[in-house]
């Protein structure tokens, strides 16, 4: 598609006012707007306070010259267009500016049409690299607008698949979520990577799926379970991670995660694998704090709640043994901002 002349603008700089001239006479002869500058400079002064298509510049000037001109205005101007024009046929030179950014370089004394040409294929190579990063920046758009409506589309499944757990072991609504928020809380006051802080907060929700798969006998008993009860209860672990594990999702592999090692101690006593220390996955080891915290602090059929303050003494003997301690102390030393979340989704 042809580009309107009279809608770009070309700055000419030249410390000589005869090739000034010349330039100018042609590129008003084209229809062209053109501006002058008579060193680098003042040029940068006027592509400062207006818009500029194309940049004619001679190389050889006083104080500035147009290769260092060049190098400064690709940078803060990335839509110029720029031709060099030297009176002097050096092929490095030459090579260096066009690497540099230039669209073209045309050597005095000059034919008309040779800069015609030259200012032609620069503003139609401009007008088509724009054009081109409109449209990549319009796809990318579209993909982020997608990705977000997958996002929240999976996030909503994984939501249900939780609540689903919820309502087979009689626990509180809010129970996944405050799951969600203190385990993205725990893990960004322990320095883990943005990207791992927000899968937590979605995944965390499902550290208890695997109740799913135990019988109501067990999972709503109100009494004390019997040792043989308790060795099935335990493996609501693995059968959580069975269902979560076979997802392709990064989101679903880490809660398999979570519901398969948030029962796990750091001493190696806990279940359903006995690990130990840093084997136990950070996910696991930040899922045993804060499921810990909210099971204190939560109503059941067959407890009662414990205040927060209550809860981190009860908690505080496990320093070491069932916490991981760096992990720990990283909740300890901001306890009022678990007791904030454990307010703000209150089941009451």
């Amino acid at each position: 598609m042809p580009i309107a002349k009279k809608n770009q603008r070309i700055l000419i700089v030249d410390d000589e006012p005869q090739v000034r001239r010349v330039i100018a006479a042609i590129v008003e002869l084209e229809g062209y707007e053109y501006r002058l500058a008579e060193d680098a400079e003042t040029a940068l002064e006027i592509l400062d306070r207006e818009h500029i298509d194309l940049l004619i510049s001679d190389i050889n000037m006083n104080v500035m010259s147009g290769v260092e001109l060049l190098g400064i205005a690709v940078k803060r101007y990335p839509d110029l267009a720029v031709i060099m024009v030297t009176g002097v046929d050096d092929r490095e030179t030459a090579i260096e500016t066009l690497h540099m950014g230039a669209y073209g370089y045309v050597t005095k004394p000059f034919q008309s049409n040779e800069l015609i040409i030259n200012i032609a294929n620069a503003l139609r190579r401009r007008h088509l690299e724009i054009d081109n990063r409109r449209h990549r920046e319009e796809l990318e758009h579209l993909i982020e607008e997608r990705t977000a409506e997958l996002f929240q589309s999976r996030e909503e499944t994984i939501h249900i698949l939780s609540k689903a757990a919820e309502f087979r072991d009689n626990e509180t609504a809010k129970h996944t979520i405050r799951m969600g928020h203190y385990s993205e809380l725990l893990a960004r006051l322990c320095g883990l990577p943005d990207s791992l802080c927000r899968k937590l907060k979605i995944a965390a929700p499902l550290h208890d799926v695997g109740k799913i798969g135990i019988s109501d006998t067990i999972l709503l008993k109100p009494g004390k379970l019997t040792e043989e009860e308790f060795d099935i209860m335990k493996t609501h672990c693995e059968i959580g991670y069975r269902i979560l594990s076979e997802s392709t999702s990064e989101i679903l592999m880490v809660g398999a995660e979570i519901a398969f090692n948030h029962h796990e101690k750091f001493n190696g006593r806990g279940y359903p694998r006995g690990l130990a220390g840093h084997d136990i996955p950070i996910s696991g080891r930040i899922g045993a704090i804060c499921d810990v915290f909210d099971a204190l602090t939560t109503e059941r059929p067959y407890k009662d709640a414990i205040s927060p303050e209550e809860a981190m003494a009860i908690m505080r003997d496990g320093r070491g043994s069932h916490f991981d301690p760096d992990l720990f102390d990283r909740f300890s030393e901001n306890f009022h901002l678990f007791v904030e979340i454990r307010s703000r989704f209150s089941d009451k």
